[in-house]
């Protein structure tokens, strides 16, 4: 990644970094998982806000398993996962969707709103819609 802060999540706290060849293997293998998708720090700034705020919400909600997604997949990730804003926090149950929330937000609304994303039931992945046609130049997002 390049960003200090980002890096810390994977080189102190020891986030995995997810890319093509271990996403599938580790939200299938993770009961509930948080991807953090960053985007670029320096045209999205609030992502090194929310490098900060991650860690902190994992002491409230043990019971996720964070990862970070590598920049080489992330747009591919945002279309898998249909989120419309950089940062994303997106939220599975063994490997299925549950819902996302982006940008930074207040202390008591990520409080509130992972509360909520626990208690769904996983639904298929949103995607985005429409067909897509595969560009072999471009990632995949572990598909």
């Amino acid at each position: 990644m390049n960003s200090p802060l980002i890096n810390r999540l994977i080189d102190e706290l020891g986030y995995p970094l997810l890319d093509d060849d271990n996403f599938e293997s580790f939200i299938e293998q993770t009961p509930y998982s948080v991807l953090f998708l960053s985007e670029d720090p320096k045209r999205f700034p609030e992502s090194l806000d929310v490098a900060v705020i991650l860690p902190e919400l994992i002491k409230q909600f043990p019971q996720l398993t964070p990862a970070v997604v590598s920049a080489d997949i992330q747009t591919a990730c945002r279309g898998r996962y249909n989120f419309m804003a950089w940062p994303a926090l997106v939220f599975l149950k063994n490997g299925q969707y549950l819902d996302a929330i982006t940008k930074v937000r207040n202390w008591d609304e990520y409080i509130h709103e992972i509360s909520r994303i626990l208690t769904l039931t996983p639904r298929p992945d949103p995607g985005i819609g429409i067909p897509v046609v595969f560009n072999p130049v471009s990632k995949s997002c572990g598909q």
